[in-house]
């Protein structure tokens, strides 16, 4: 089988990341591992052009997760960051945003407010957040 290979900057930071967004945004995961993944270990580089080097042959990309739009609102883009070295046909996978979230809901059990989980550390800010949002969405 000819194809790129997967590879991890912090393999162990990255399956935390990974295990966070499986548990807290499903359709993120899901569409990641079987749509996106495949498609990269392929060949097919999808997501938007943020770094070349021409010296190096590679290439950085950040690839934007569907997501619901309140989780998006308050916590920031589900990203995928990842270089591809073109001379080795190795992508290397460098994290998945937003990182203070995701972790956190690795490290213990996140709370959730009208339906969106929100960070213990940032609560009150967060529930300020969905709370305007559902006000001037007239809810």
């Amino acid at each position: 089988m000819k194809g790129y290979v997967l590879d991890y900057v912090n393999e162990n930071e990255f399956k935390k990341l990974e295990r966070a967004l499986k548990k807290y945004n499903m359709i993120a995961f899901k569409k990641l591992n079987f749509e996106y993944y495949p498609m990269i270990r392929s060949g097919k580089f999808v997501g938007e052009v943020i770094a070349q080097n021409k010296k190096n042959k590679t290439t950085s990309y950040e690839l934007k997760l569907p997501s619901d739009k309140l989780f998006t609102q308050i916590h920031g883009e589900v990203k995928l960051r990842y270089t591809v070295h073109e001379k080795e046909e190795v992508v290397m996978l460098e994290t998945l945003t937003p990182e203070d979230i995701l972790l956190e809901g690795h490290r213990s059990e996140l709370t959730t407010y009208k339906g969106i989980m929100i960070s213990k550390e940032n609560a009150s800010k967060d529930m300020f957040k969905i709370d305007l949002l559902n006000m001037m969405q007239g809810k």
